[in-house]
């Protein structure tokens, strides 16, 4: 997924504030998610829903204002009622890394009651690492 950084995302030493990352990386997971045909409005709907558990980041470098960045979501783990994603942040036009993180998400319920993963999501979170 591509964004580009606009004035906003900036701090007062015009790079990107780092807890907007974590929007960044937010979009890219549910965009991931629907470019395989799964729709996260949908599974709430459901009665499934994925929070995030844990979150490990490292930041690399800066990203600045007018930047184009990609960031590439791929799923590394998948277990009943939890599964693991790396995402990294690069910038287009030199590729370079500017975020890692990896990124662990639970399946609940509306009331927030562990449950299992539904089968399609599974299915595609393990081809996704089989790929």
């Amino acid at each position: 997924m591509q964004i580009r950084v606009y004035y906003e995302d900036t701090d007062a030493a015009g790079v990107v504030y780092h807890a907007n990352y974590l929007n960044y990386l937010e979009r890219a997971r549910t965009e991931y998610l629907r470019e395989q045909g799964i729709s996260v409005a949908e599974m709430a709907a459901g009665g499934a829903v994925f929070p995030v558990v844990r979150m490990e980041i490292d930041f690399k470098a800066p990203a600045r204002h007018d930047d184009l960045l990609e960031v590439t979501t791929t799923p590394v783990r998948v277990g009943g009622s939890s599964f693991t994603l790396q995402q990294q942040v690069q910038r287009s036009n030199d590729n370079q890394l500017l975020v890692q993180a990896t990124v662990s998400l639970a399946c609940v319920s509306p009331d927030l009651k562990a449950r299992r993963i539904p089968r399609e999501l599974r299915l595609l979170l393990a081809q996704g690492i089989a790929a």
